[in-house]
């Protein structure tokens, strides 16, 4: 039995990102880099997102993972990276699943 603080290497976005782009594919990678309240995933969380919409691991769930792939889109094509933020004073608030009260910041980036 693995002990509990090793990663599985298959299921880590990380390795997967690396996986990736190994293969030729054009990545990016999101990142939780603040919280405030109640957020579904820690910082540090991370997600990774293709350029032919294929995406491994999380950074909040629901309509949120929705949001940063379609703004990840953009970025692997432009390579400007983004810092993108989501929360109850955002209007969108209720469309991308934070209505808890929580809000996060997710910085996104291409790699390579």
């Amino acid at each position: 039995m693995k002990p509990a603080a090793m990663l599985d290497e298959s299921r880590d976005p990380l390795f997967i990102a690396e996986e990736w782009m190994e293969s030729g594919k054009i990545v990016a990678i999101a990142t939780v880099v603040e919280t405030w309240g109640s957020a579904p995933r820690p910082v540090g969380s991370h997600l990774v997102i293709d350029a032919d919409g294929n995406f491994h691991g999380s950074v909040s769930g629901g309509c949120v993972e929705g949001a940063v792939i379609s703004e990840a889109a953009d970025i692997l094509e432009t390579g400007r990276p983004k810092m993108l933020e989501f929360g109850v004073a955002d209007e969108t608030a209720w469309q991308v699943g934070l209505s808890c009260g929580g809000r996060i910041k997710v910085y996104v980036e291409r790699l390579g």
